[in-house]
């Protein structure tokens, strides 16, 4: 049983480290750097009083079969969107094998097509982003000169387009180092919401110095109560990086509603 123990180790281990990625995932607002926002987490479906898994041995043998089905379901996702085919039979087979300790390939040959599978999805997640990337610097480029044409549209110095949607009364932000207190809602050129302060019920408050570009020019223009329209070219927003929805060279679309500006305390 020992390759057993150790395969059921390490996939286990790789299933827990993609759930953890996935919760460590910040606002597409905010730089990587950055823990000023964070997205609510999905709320996990209820457990009834018939749930047959009561005892602590059953709980814990289901949570390792179920992150184990998660991280596969995951990677099979990403082949799926990539176009690499897979055999869900193999699959199954490979995993009853992998419990039976009699699988039909050594541990080093099984070792070693997992890196051969690994190679091949990087290669295809690398072709597909440099293909979004030449797209989305085109269709950016076009978007901004036809949309810096527009009434009511103004082009900073950066780059950076903005309109006022609702002008406000209150402060501006002093400066980057300023912290603010926002609703807003962000969507790529096609109209696709990839993050919503909105959705999740909760306004997002971070210091200035710690979001994309845009976000920290574009604010300081506001006032409070003002509701102002983004229009973020990719080098002020996340560059050649993909986030999410976001992919590489992306231009973005902010409505962006100051709510409160609160100045870094005295020291």
């Amino acid at each position: 049983m020992r390759k057993a123990t150790l395969a059921i180790a390490v996939l286990s281990a790789l299933a827990l480290t993609a759930c953890q990625k996935q919760e460590e995932q910040t606002s597409p607002a905010e730089e990587v750097k950055s823990e000023a926002s964070k997205t609510v987490a999905a709320e996990a479906p209820a457990t009834g009083e018939d749930n047959k898994y009561t005892t602590e041995s059953q709980k814990h043998s289901y949570a390792l079969g179920a992150s184990m089905g998660l991280f596969a379901k995951n990677r099979l996702d990403q082949q799926k969107d990539l176009e690499i085919e897979y055999d869900e039979a193999a699959l199954l087979e490979g995993f009853k094998n992998g419990l039976d300790d009699n699988t039909a390939f050594t541990l080093p040959e099984l070792q070693g097509f997992t890196r051969a599978a690994d190679m091949i999805l990087q290669a295809k997640q690398t072709e597909k982003a440099n293909a979004s990337a030449a797209s989305n610097i085109a269709e950016g480029a076009e978007y901004l000169a036809a949309n810096a044409k527009k009434e009511g549209v103004v082009t900073t110095e950066s780059g950076l387009q903005y309109e006022v949607l609702t002008e406000g009364e209150g402060v501006s932000p002093a400066g980057p180092t300023s912290t603010v207190k926002v609703h807003y809602r962000g969507t790529l050129l096609d109209g696709t919401e990839f993050d919503s302060s909105y959705s999740r019920g909760q306004p997002a408050t971070f210091p200035l110095n710690r979001v994309i570009a845009g976000w920290t020019e574009g604010l300081q223009l506001m006032k409070e109560g003002a509701k102002y329209r983004f229009h973020i070219p990719s080098e002020l927003a996340y560059g050649e990086r993909s986030t999410g929805k976001i992919t590489p060279n992306a231009t973005l679309i902010f409505d962006v509603e100051l709510l409160e500006v609160i100045e870094p305390a005295s020291e």
